[in-house]
């Protein structure tokens, strides 16, 4: 199984560990990045300031007292989440193995385990979306996946990057025999007048059957109908939607009912839902299976 955005040139680094609660640390590698799970807290700590660069300084969010003091992007959730990192090792001064320094980490994601969100506060997603009625649903006998936080620096913001990026997704989604996975999607902006055109072509082209639908909150669903259907150019629609979501559509994601603004971030958030099973021959064919 491989994920939007894959290669087969990646070469895997560490078989997985025979304790099948542990995946392994490093996922793979491609010329001077490498993509791994974080396992130190100094590693999670330099997610933590990436993403304050790449959410706060360069993007729209808006900090708190103790987010513009600290110079990093926490919440309770990185405490129990697993934290995906692309490692430029040219950044490394000399370093390698296990003692990457903070600096050389240029990508992020953050993965819960729906086994995790159980024994803790549940998922992030919860805040802005009802999945409850999934979960008890067609969904209850399988395993989920909550993707967040994803974050890349300019420079990086290419093909090697997200292949990495991806292809680690694609390890740990196999090594934990995980179902389905799902999140927040994001685009820049707080006026859904603004995002009529890619909005409203997500709700009438790519919704969710009934039986996977999830649906924003009712006190902050935002209606992604902003525009009749024939009124829509499809391919003036897809030049509107970010890079991240392009790649979640074209692999056979899911979207959900009703957008969400999120007014800490600066960003309208539509939820994306992708159940492993029906990722599209396409990519399988394509990317072939991962190491």
């Amino acid at each position: 199984m491989t994920l939007p955005g894959t290669d087969s040139t990646v070469t895997h680094l560490r078989e997985a560990s025979t304790d099948a609660a542990r995946a392994p640390l490093s996922f793979g590698r491609k010329g001077k990045l490498e993509v791994r799970l974080a396992h130190t807290a100094r590693e999670i700590d330099a997610a933590q300031a990436l993403r304050y660069r790449v959410f706060y300084e360069e993007m729209s969010a808006t900090p708190d007292e103790r987010t513009r003091a600290t110079r990093r992007d926490i919440d309770r959730f990185d405490a129990i989440c697993d934290h995906l990192l692309v490692f430029d090792h040219s950044l490394a001064n000399g370093a390698d193995g296990d003692e990457l320094p903070p600096e050389a980490v240029v990508g992020c994601y953050r993965l819960l385990r729906q086994e995790v969100a159980d024994r803790n506060f549940g998922f992030y997603t919860a805040s802005e979306f009802d999945i409850a009625p999934l979960l008890a649903g067609v969904g209850r006998d399988l395993r989920f996946l909550e993707l967040g936080r994803s974050c890349v620096l300019p420079p990086y913001r290419n093909k090697p990057t997200v292949e990495l990026l991806w292809h680690g997704i694609a390890q740990y989604v196999a090594h934990h025999n995980l179902d389905v996975m799902f999140g927040c999607a994001s685009f820049e902006g707080t006026d859904p007048k603004a995002l009529a055109l890619p909005l409203s072509y997500l709700h009438h082209e790519r919704q969710a059957p009934p039986e996977w639908r999830v649906s924003a909150l009712p006190d902050r669903y935002v209606d992604m109908n902003l525009m009749p259907k024939e009124a829509i150019d499809p391919r003036e629609a897809w030049r509107a939607l970010p890079p991240m979501i392009k790649g979640y559509l074209r692999a056979g994601c899911y979207i959900g009912d009703g957008a969400v603004v999120d007014h800490q971030f600066g960003t309208i958030d539509v939820l994306i839902l992708f159940p492993v099973a029906q990722i599209t021959d396409r990519y399988l064919t394509k990317f072939g299976k991962p190491a």
